[in-house]
């Protein structure tokens, strides 16, 4: 994992313009302030998200049409802390469906979290944690031919370009079988005024959640950012629905990361692209589907149709 993050690290800021993958965000700290933001009055999503599955996990499960007596497997991508999902393995364990619930994530931490989180309010659920990369483990997964429904949640999606998301879901899709099910959450374009909070808070939590990237390449990797020199900077295109977020260098600098063994040249202004967080409508998703063996079976949308629960159906 440390080989992976050394080149990735280099390669974007090798690149102009510069850039790093947001999901090195989430070490210890990073899981732990990602929770915090989910949590801000700003950041909707969360809250859109988790109505839809507090008040319309029925008619997610009718979706999926899953058989209440044949065993299935219900696999997350990326769990979080699993406060949306609690709601739809509750109803799941309710009426009595045969089921074990897999969370996939690349951070033991947030594994830890999600099983200590859902096994204190279900207490008979049957979890099989698993960390690593999300098609390695589906692959490991592939051969059993049990019944699956995928959850991907919280427009994690949307931190991909379309052309990647396409990439992405077809992946899913060949490990995956006929009548196999996945719940795709992903936030709708709206205003920035509703949409800019999300991303730059009152509090700095997200500001926080940005710069801990850089502390985190000096902590693992020897580099010599200071924090200081650097700003959080969020943009927002309503036209075309994309967030992006940056780490704007204050000053002229060179940072030098000892485990790359190479300095890096920052002019006053430059950015570092750190996160996009694309928004959707059913044009651009179905564009982003076109390509894969998925097609959309449901659409759930919380009240303010701030955010959309897909239900996709592998075929």
């Amino acid at each position: 994992m440390l080989e992976q993050f050394k080149q990735e690290v280099d390669e974007g800021l090798s690149n102009y313009p510069k850039s790093l993958p947001s999901k090195y965000f989430y070490d210890k700290k990073g899981d732990s302030l990602f929770v915090k933001i989910m949590h801000l009055p700003e950041y909707y999503l969360t809250r859109a998200e988790l109505e839809i599955f507090t008040k319309q996990s029925q008619n997610m499960i009718d979706a999926l049409a899953v058989n209440q007596s044949t065993y299935f497997e219900l696999i997350e991508l990326g769990a979080g802390d699993g406060l949306k999902t609690k709601q739809l393995l509750k109803a799941l364990n309710e009426q009595n469906y045969n089921f074990s619930f897999t969370p996939i994530d690349i951070s033991q931490n947030s594994l830890n979290i999600i099983e200590k989180n859902i096994k204190k309010d279900i207490k008979n659920i049957s979890i099989n944690k698993k960390q690593g990369d999300y098609f390695k483990v589906l692959s490991s997964l592939k051969d059993n031919h049990n019944p699956k429904v995928l959850l991907f949640l919280g427009s994690n999606i949307g931190n991909m370009t379309d052309e990647v998301a396409t990439d992405f879901i077809y992946k899913l899709g060949s490990n995956l079988s006929p009548n196999d099910k996945l719940i795709l959450g992903v936030d709708l374009i709206k205003s920035a005024s509703i949409v800019m909070p999300a991303y730059n808070d009152k509090h700095g939590v997200t500001k926080e959640f940005n710069l801990n990237l850089l502390d985190r390449i000096n902590n693992e990797l020897g580099a010599d950012f200071n924090i200081d020199n650097f700003s959080h900077k969020p943009e927002y295109q309503e036209k075309d629905g994309i967030a992006k977020s940056f780490l704007v260098s204050d000053t002229e600098q060179n940072v030098y990361i000892d485990k790359i063994k190479k300095t890096f040249y920052f002019k006053k202004g430059e950015k570092i692209e750190t996160e996009i967080s694309r928004k959707y409508n059913r044009k651009i998703l179905q564009g982003i589907i076109a390509n894969t063996d998925f097609q959309i079976i449901k659409q759930l949308n919380d009240s303010n149709n701030y955010f959309s629960n897909y239900i996709l159906e592998r075929f």
